[in-house]
C-alpha cells in the first residue's frame, strides 16, 4: 500500500489578510512557521519514506521546518506548485467578489490543466515511490484536487476549506485510492 499525507502550508500575511496567492511566492509568517514547527514534532519519522512539496516558498519552508525533526530524503516537484489565479491574485475575497462577480480571473490557469498536472503528479509519485510512505506538503486547491479527484467529489474543491498546516492522509491500496481522513488539525494550537 502507497500513502500520501498531505500537509497544508504555514500561513502568510496573504493568508490572514485573505488574499489569493496562487502562483504568488509569499513567505511564511510567524504562525505559519508556528505550524509547520508543530507538524514536525506531531508527526514522526518512522512513518514516513520521503517528504515531497512545492518549491514555492511557503511550502518548501513549511517542509524544511518540518524535515528538521524527520529527516527524510527530500524532494520539489513542480506537479504540486499552487493554481495561478491569474489577475486575481493579491486580492482579497470582497475584492475579487467586485471586480470578477463570476469568478472568471483573467490569465487564471484552467480548471481542467491544473487538475490534470496535479494529479499526474501524484501518479508520478506512486510510481516512483510505489509501497512507500510519503509526505506531500503543498496548497490548499492542491490538496483540494487532490481529495475531490480521489473521494469522487464528496471532500475538496468547492466542498472542503482546508486550514494552514492541516494534515490529510490519502492511500493506494488494490489499484484504488481512498481519502482516509481530511483537514486534521489536533496538532495545531
Amino acid at each position: 500500500m502507497t500513502t500520501v499525507c498531505l500537509i497544508r502550508h504555514g500561513e502568510t500575511d496573504w493568508n490572514a489578510q485573505g488574499k489569493l496567492q496562487g502562483k504568488t511566492d509569499i513567505p511564511l509568517n510567524n504562525t505559519g512557521r508556528k505550524q509547520a514547527e508543530e507538524c514536525g514534532t506531531f508527526l514522526n519519522a518512522d512513518d514516513y519514506d520521503v517528504l515531497i512539496c512545492s518549491p514555492l516558498q511557503r511550502a518548501k519552508e513549511t517542509a524544511t521546518i518540518i524535515n528538521r525533526h524527520l529527516g527524510l530524503p527530500f524532494i520539489e516537484m513542480d506537479d504540486f506548485k499552487e493554481r495561478s489565479f491569474g489577475d486575481a491574485e493579491g486580492m482579497t475575497i470582497e475584492e475579487r467578489f467586485q471586480v470578477y462577480p463570476d469568478k472568471q480571473f483573467p490569465h487564471q490557469e484552467e480548471r481542467e490543466g491544473f487538475k490534470k498536472r496535479v494529479m499526474t503528479g501524484l501518479e508520478k509519485v506512486t510510481q516512483q515511490f510505489p509501497k512507500q510512505r510519503i509526505l506531500l506538503v503543498a496548497h490548499g486547491a492542491v490538496i483540494n484536487v487532490i481529495l475531490s479527484e480521489l473521494s469522487n467529489g464528496e471532500v475538496g474543491s468547492g466542498i472542503t476549506k482546508l486550514m494552514n498546516g492541516c494534515i490529510s492522509n490519502v492511500q493506494f491500496q488494490d489499484q484504488t485510492w481512498k481519502v482516509h481522513n481530511y483537514n486534521q488539525i489536533e496538532h495545531l494550537s
